[in-house]
């Protein structure tokens, strides 16, 4: 059976599987700079049998890894990106920042390895059995603000697939059957004149002043949004640190989100009227820098069934009682909000039920029934731009203590726990196994084909990222 030859795969390779995890937890690297991590899982690659194709859609850090011939083609999208501010001691159970301070917040040295494994398991199989097929495991950098997959849209890189599985880490076992956020990341900079702020401040037009006007601006506009959109801004450059100088230059980043890439447009124009007055107000010139985009998920119905039929026959290895143990310290580490909130995240996955299972336990045990939704999810996914272009699925397995939220430290410390490495091998088995059912039973593709077809007929794919924005590593002003 498909199930017993993955398993057994998986075992045997469960300690080559967490070394790859390992390293690209201990080499933590942010959006288009992750060049060791990249390098090392494209090796990989090679190293299991894949012809490797660096600098995917002209990206350095991007790569698409292929093994086999003919149809059907199935990818795997692995990320491996890290989060600026994250770095955290692993298996810690209070806050210990590392030197660089950039870590796995959201679990993606899991990820990619996961996704990695599951293409692995299911070229194996191609292999043994002499199936027809191809497999591609797609490096997919720039995750975190950066829209690596949408760029790699773009340029075409995933033409060809008849369908796309990947995966993420959480707290819940899963089919993640939600929408998400589309948006828009752009930096608007402001250039004044400086001048000694208490001898000649009439000589000077400051450039800060047209930020935080900007930001008063945009902070009266939320009331007059769709609830669903959300805002946020980060003033990457304040000017400088000299409050006796009228800073000269400023800068504020923004994040526009909006379940509809055409809703995210019409606030983005609202945001650059707000800009061109603060602009107006303080007399400073105004550039604006459209950063990167991304779409709304299409969550393929039919392909979603496979999956989920697929992560019921992978089934659950319970945790042993050191990782609950572990799970019940980092529960404690979390605030009265976030442990009354616990359900919501799980549900922002797509969990259904009420939270009866959990009962007492720290750690998910169970696999949560599968139910078509029409929520969105409130947080964005460059793999939507991928499921406009290709059929695509999404499950998540439990890698970390239930009410752990993504982009935190306790996610980075339980990056690379025993718990957090079953939860992978977990979701790479589902993964696989859906795989090897779509080369077994190739009509079992033509459900899938037929609703994203039908999906496509009406909704015209048009990329939100412009032609001339190239991916941009994160900018730090000193």
């Amino acid at each position: 059976m498909s199930s017993n030859f993955v398993k057994d795969y998986l075992s045997k390779k469960k300690k080559d599987f967490e070394r790859i995890s390992e390293y690209i937890y201990f080499h933590p690297e942010t959006r288009f700079e992750e060049y060791e991590s990249a390098e090392f899982l494209a090796a990989e690659c090679e190293k299991a049998g894949f012809q490797v194709e660096r600098n995917a859609g002209g990206i350095d850090t991007a790569f698409v890894a292929t093994y086999g011939s003919g149809a059907p083609v199935i990818g795997f999208l692995g990320e491996f990106d890290a989060l600026s501010g994250l770095g955290q001691e692993p298996n810690k159970t209070s806050y210990e920042p590392t030197e660089k301070n950039v870590g796995h917040g959201c679990g993606h040295n899991l990820l990619g390895t996961g996704a990695f494994a599951a293409a692995c398991a299911a070229k194996k199989f191609l292999e043994d059995n002499g199936l027809p097929g191809t497999v591609k495991f797609f490096g997919c950098p720039g995750e975190e603000g950066g829209s690596g997959k949408t760029f790699m849209v773009r340029e075409g890189v995933f033409d060809g697939v008849d369908a796309a599985l990947t995966w993420h880490p959480s707290p819940a076992n899963c089919i993640m059957s939600l929408s998400s956020l589309a948006n828009y990341q752009v930096y608007f900079r402001f250039k004044g004149i400086s001048s000694h702020a208490a001898n000649s401040p009439h000589l000077g037009r400051s450039a800060l002043d047209a930020v935080e006007l900007m930001n008063v601006g945009v902070n009266y506009l939320r009331e007059h949004i769709i609830p669903e959109a959300r805002i946020h801004y980060a003033v990457t450059n304040t000017g400088g640190i000299s409050p006796n100088v009228v800073q000269a230059n400023a800068e504020v980043l923004y994040l526009i989100r909006s379940p509809k890439v055409k809703q995210v447009d019409e606030i983005y124009k609202r945001v650059c009227k707000i800009a061109q007055g603060a602009a107006l107000m303080t007399e400073t010139e105004l550039t604006i820098e459209f950063d990167k985009a991304c779409s709304n998920y299409i969550p393929n119905r039919s392909l979603e069934k496979i999956l989920y039929e697929s992560l019921q026959e992978a089934g659950i290895e319970k945790p042993d009682e050191n990782e609950i143990a572990y799970a019940e310290s980092l529960w404690s580490t979390l605030s009265e909000g976030e442990q009354e909130s616990y359900l919501d995240i799980l549900r922002g996955f797509g969990y259904k039920g009420d939270g009866s299972e959990f009962e007492g336990k720290y750690l998910a045990e169970t696999i949560s029934e599968y139910e078509q939704s029409d929520g969105i999810l409130p947080g964005s996914t460059d793999v939507s731009d991928v499921s406009w272009v290709v059929p695509t699925a999404q499950v998540t397995t439990s890698t970390s203590a239930l009410g752990t939220p993504l982009h935190t430290w306790q996610m980075t410390a339980q990056g690379i726990s025993s718990y957090a490495h079953k939860g992978m091998l977990r979701a790479a088995e589902a993964m696989a196994l859906a795989a090897i059912r779509l080369f077994k039973n190739k009509e079992e593709l033509e459900p899938v084909k037929q609703e994203f077809k039908k999906f496509q007929e009406k909704n015209p794919y048009t990329c939100p990222i412009p032609g001339h924005v190239h991916p941009s590593k994160i900018q730090i002003h000193s």
